[in-house]
C-alpha cells in the first residue's frame, strides 16, 4: 500500500456489498439501500461515504456529514463543522496508518471535527489530537463525543444553572 488514497464512494449496490464486510454495518447503510431502492439516482457522487481501496476491495472508510452552524452546540465561535461517522478498517489491514488517513482526510476541510468513538478506540483518537468535549447531558444524550479543533476554534463554554 504505497499511497493512501481517499475516495468519495458511490452510492450503488457495490458500495452496499462492500460495507457487509464491515462489522460496524447498520442504518445507514440500510437507509442507502432503500434510497436504491425507492429509484434514487444511482452512482450518486455526493454520498457521504470515503474509503480506501486495496486493489477493488474496499478496506477502510467513514462517513463525513457537514453540520451547519445553526445546530454547532459544540465549537466558538458558532460555525459549520463535521461529524466523523463509522471510521472503520478491516482487520487485517489495520495497523498500516488507513484510520489515520481518513481521519487526516476530515482534517483537511479545516472545519471543527465531532465524533462519537467506539469502545476501545478513545486512544487511536487521542493520538489523531480529538479531546473529550464537556459532556452535556441534554445535547450529548448519553455518547461520549470527542471533537477535534482547527487553530483559532475554541469548544463552546457550558453555562451551569
Amino acid at each position: 500500500m504505497d499511497t493512501l488514497k481517499v475516495e468519495r464512494l458511490l452510492v450503488n449496490y457495490k458500495t452496499l456489498e462492500e460495507f457487509k464486510r464491515f462489522k460496524e454495518y447498520g442504518n445507514q447503510e440500510l437507509s442507502m439501500l432503500d434510497d436504491l431502492e425507492n429509484n434514487i439516482v444511482e452512482n450518486d457522487s455526493e454520498s457521504p461515504f470515503f474509503g480506501i481501496f486495496f486493489g477493488n476491495a474496499l478496506v477502510a472508510r467513514m462517513s463525513l456529514y457537514k453540520v451547519d452552524k445553526k445546530y454547532d452546540q459544540y465549537f466558538n465561535p458558532p460555525q459549520n463543522y463535521v461529524e466523523l461517522w463509522k471510521l472503520e478498517v478491516l482487520p487485517d489491514y489495520q495497523g498500516q496508518g488507513l484510520g489515520k488517513a481518513l481521519v487526516d482526510f476530515a482534517k483537511s476541510y479545516d472545519l471543527p471535527i465531532k465524533t462519537n468513538p467506539r469502545i476501545k478506540s478513545h486512544g487511536f483518537w487521542e493520538k489523531m489530537g480529538f479531546q473529550k468535549a464537556h459532556y452535556e447531558v441534554e445535547r450529548d444524550l448519553g455518547e461520549n463525543p470527542l471533537i477535534w479543533m482547527p487553530s483559532g476554534v475554541t469548544e463552546k463554554e457550558i453555562v451551569q444553572d
